[in-house]
C-alpha cells in the first residue's frame, strides 16, 4: 500500500507538466499558433469573469450577512435536535448549509471546527470527508447557468441537493467506520 501511495505522489508531480506539454505539442503538430490561441482563451476567460462577478459578489455578501447576523446560528439551533436523531453532529449543521453556497466560507468554518475539535476527532473526520464529497450547489448553478444563459434548470437543483445529502450521509457513515 505504501508503494502505491508513493507511486501516486510521484505521478502527480509530473502529470500537470505532461498535460501542458501534450497540449502545446499537439497544437504544434496541428500547425496552430499556440500563443494566439492562449490569448484568445484568456480574453474569453476575462469576459466570463466580468459576466459572473455580480453573482459572486451577491453570494458572498449573502453568506456574510447570514453569518454576521446570527441567523445561521439560530437556524442551526433549531435543526440540531433533528440532526442528532440522524446521528449527524449538530456542530456541523452550519458547515453543511454554508457549503451549499460558498466553498471559501465553508473552508473557513472547517478550519474553525479543526481548531476546536481537532482534525482526528470524529467531527474533524466528518468535516474532512464532507468537504470532499459535497458541492457548492447554488454557486455552481448560478455561475454555470448564467454563463450558458440557461433559464430552465429542470431537475438540476433536486439532483444536486440529493447528491449533496448523499455525500453528507456518506461522510457520517465513513467517519463512523473509521
Amino acid at each position: 500500500m505504501v508503494f502505491f501511495m508513493e507511486f501516486v505522489v510521484y505521478i502527480s508531480d509530473y502529470i500537470i507538466p505532461f498535460v501542458i506539454f501534450y497540449i502545446v505539442g499537439f497544437a504544434v503538430l496541428m500547425k496552430r499558433n499556440v500563443y494566439d490561441s492562449f490569448v484568445k482563451g484568456a480574453k474569453d476567460g476575462i469576459k466570463t469573469v466580468v459576466d459572473i462577478m455580480p453573482t459572486l459578489v451577491g453570494l458572498m455578501v449573502g453568506v456574510g450577512v447570514l453569518r454576521a447576523s446570527g441567523f445561521l446560528d439560530f437556524f442551526c439551533g433549531k435543526l440540531a435536535f433533528v440532526a442528532e436523531r440522524l446521528y449527524f453532529p449538530g456542530e456541523l449543521i452550519p458547515l453543511a448549509i454554508v457549503r451549499l453556497f460558498s466553498s471559501s466560507a465553508a473552508t473557513g468554518l472547517a478550519l474553525d471546527i479543526f481548531k476546536e475539535y481537532g482534525t482526528d476527532s470524529y467531527i474533524g473526520l466528518v468535516t474532512s470527508i464532507m468537504m470532499g464529497c459535497t458541492e457548492t450547489v447554488f454557486y455552481t448553478m448560478s455561475v454555470y447557468f448564467m454563463t450558458a444563459k440557461i433559464k430552465k434548470t429542470r431537475w438540476t437543483l433536486t439532483g444536486a441537493l440529493l447528491s449533496t445529502f448523499a455525500g453528507i450521509a456518506a461522510s457520517v457513515f465513513i467517519a463512523r467506520m473509521m
